[in-house]
């Protein structure tokens, strides 16, 4: 690789570094408006899709209610169960779409910054709104005792066995799972970014520094930067999915009567 650098300069590789973006002004940086921004196109997109409804829809309108159904029927059903999953539709909708929204800027051109590739805004989402309501509605539900023993106490299993059972089920419920809810989405979005600025950034060097041959490698390396962009977009997506997924499955077993 180090021969790929020399020519005029030397390339830099990017690196984590990269994602620490400096303030735009007072301290507010481009991954704090991206996610205010989010929430307006959002609300925008749903505010305008239901404000004049036919029975005959528009595109618009079949797209916004496609984007409903399935957070819905194909999410929050089937997760939590046609008896208890209304109440908690509006919020796997706005996961889903907040997550996906953020997770897509990545790809959009003068943006290019995946939200979510940020630790901290995934972590938020988990462990302050996603655990306190699963766990929630599981208490309230059960009582106390009775959520502690429906989640920790596996059935069926020899007592004996509880004594090593009981710590490794409390340790993944009430401290792994918003852990690894929010890695999930924030490990793909940051190794995926990485993944394109290494391909453009070396194609762009190549191109620019590198001499005889080497300019020619930097059509490689921005062919592989445009078929990983339609990959990222691809995991974007499913990257939503998925978060909404578990936070459904989630809230599905603590309200569930079995174990």
């Amino acid at each position: 690789m180090r021969a790929l650098w020399l020519a005029q300069g030397e390339f830099n590789p990017p690196g984590a570094g990269d994602f620490n973006l400096p303030p735009i002004f007072a301290g507010v940086t481009k991954p704090m408006v991206l996610i205010v921004l989010s929430v307006i196109i959002i609300a925008v997109f749903f505010l305008m899709a239901s404000s004049r409804l036919k029975i005959v829809p528009s595109r618009f309108q079949f797209a916004a209610e496609s984007v409903y159904d399935f957070g819905r029927n194909n999410i929050a059903r089937e997760q939590i169960g046609s008896k208890d999953f209304m109440p908690f539709v509006p919020l796997i909708l706005a996961l889903f779409t907040f997550i996906l929204v953020n997770n897509i800027f990545g790809i959009i051109p003068l943006i290019q910054f995946p939200t979510m590739s940020h630790i901290g805004f995934p972590l938020a989402l988990s462990i302050l709104i996603v655990y306190p309501i699963y766990h929630g509605v599981g208490f309230r539900r059960h009582g106390f005792l009775g959520y502690l023993k429906h989640q920790l106490v596996p059935p069926g299993a020899p007592k004996p066995i509880y004594l090593l059972l009981t710590p490794i089920e409390f340790f993944s419920k009430f401290i792994m799972n918003p852990i690894t809810l929010a890695i999930r989405v924030f490990a793909a979005m940051f190794a995926g970014h990485l993944i394109l600025l290494v391909f453009t950034l070396a194609g762009e060097y190549l191109l620019l520094e590198a001499g005889g041959i080497l300019k020619g490698v930097s059509v490689i390396s921005f062919a592989f930067a445009i078929a990983m962009t339609f990959l990222e977009a691809l995991i974007q997506v499913l990257q939503a999915y998925i978060f909404a997924l578990l936070a459904a499955n989630y809230i599905g077993s603590a309200l569930a009567t079995e174990h």
